[in-house]
């Protein structure tokens, strides 16, 4: 994910993929665990898109603070 496409996004619409990519993060590491995931680097890119949501949706709250 681009951080362009994220910084366009709404606070509710941030919010909202952050709570699906702590969804898939969670579905990833439990079939790591049953020896069912095909991809295991694609825990580490659901990390880092989450690293830049929560990074974004932190910027925009201090925006409004100023």
């Amino acid at each position: 994910m681009k951080i362009t496409e994220i910084r366009d996004k709404s606070e509710l619409e941030l919010n909202q993929l952050l709570k699906d990519l702590k969804d898939e993060l969670f579905n990833l590491r439990f079939q790591h665990a049953i020896n069912q995931l095909e991809n295991p680097m694609r825990i580490n890119a659901v990390k880092k898109d989450i690293a830049k949501v929560m990074t974004i949706i932190r910027e925009k709250q201090l925006s409004d603070v100023k």
